[in-house]
């Protein structure tokens, strides 16, 4: 209906601010979903790379976690992470999450976190599709069912539209949540921020739009 209101999270499993955002956006989900509908949007970090991480890059995306953790505390695995010859292509990952949403909707974010957390404290290879099948088994989504959807021409579109509808929404950066009351759309944050600071804008624009 036209009055839903909706909080768009655009994020990606293998995006280091959205796993320090986490705690945020799980609180945001169980004190909020009475009030409004909380969407995931996968955004695509670095879909399609084919290129192996440099050892310069991985002191780069390193020094990033390392920021993350400092300012959020979310846990970190930097021993043997992104080994040689891991090729950062988080399009994989963001299908799974989809992939698994087809199956068992309410099992979308609970997902997500798991991928994040594999891959994160783990140092899973969540580029994998073994893992990402083990993964959503967790779940209880049966394997071969994961794969074969995991694997389709739809999901690989459903993909890809995410992807660009994040691009039309002026989305650059991850974590971003965007506040849609019918055809009004109001920003809340495009980075990892605190959820003491969010929760006051928040329940302020519920109420303008009540």
């Amino acid at each position: 209906m036209s009055s839903e209101r909706i909080l768009w999270y655009f994020a990606d499993p293998m995006c280091s601010w959205c796993w320090g955002f986490t705690p945020v956006i799980g609180a945001i989900k169980e004190g909020y979903s009475d009030r409004l509908k909380i969407a995931l949007m996968l955004g695509g970090l670095r879909p399609g790379t084919t290129e192996p991480v440099t050892p310069k890059f991985r002191e780069e995306i390193l020094h990033h976690w390392r920021d993350v953790q400092r300012m959020t505390g979310q846990p970190f695995a930097f021993e043997g992470a992104l080994p040689e010859g891991f090729v950062y292509d988080t399009e994989p990952a963001s299908r799974a999450v989809i992939a698994v949403a087809g199956i068992d909707p309410a099992a979308i974010f609970p997902y997500f976190k798991s991928v994040q957390a594999a891959f994160y404290t783990e140092g899973r290879d969540v580029t994998r599709a073994g893992t990402l099948a083990d993964l959503a088994a967790q779940h209880n989504i049966d394997m071969p069912r994961f794969l074969e959807r995991f694997e389709s021409g739809e999901v690989r579109d459903m993909t890809r539209t995410h992807f660009r509808l994040t691009r039309e929404a002026g989305v650059r950066g991850f974590p971003t949540i965007v506040l849609q009351a019918g055809s009004g759309h109001k920003l809340l944050t495009n980075g990892c921020r605190p959820l003491a600071e969010l929760r006051p804008e928040l329940d302020a624009w519920l109420a303008e739009t009540a």
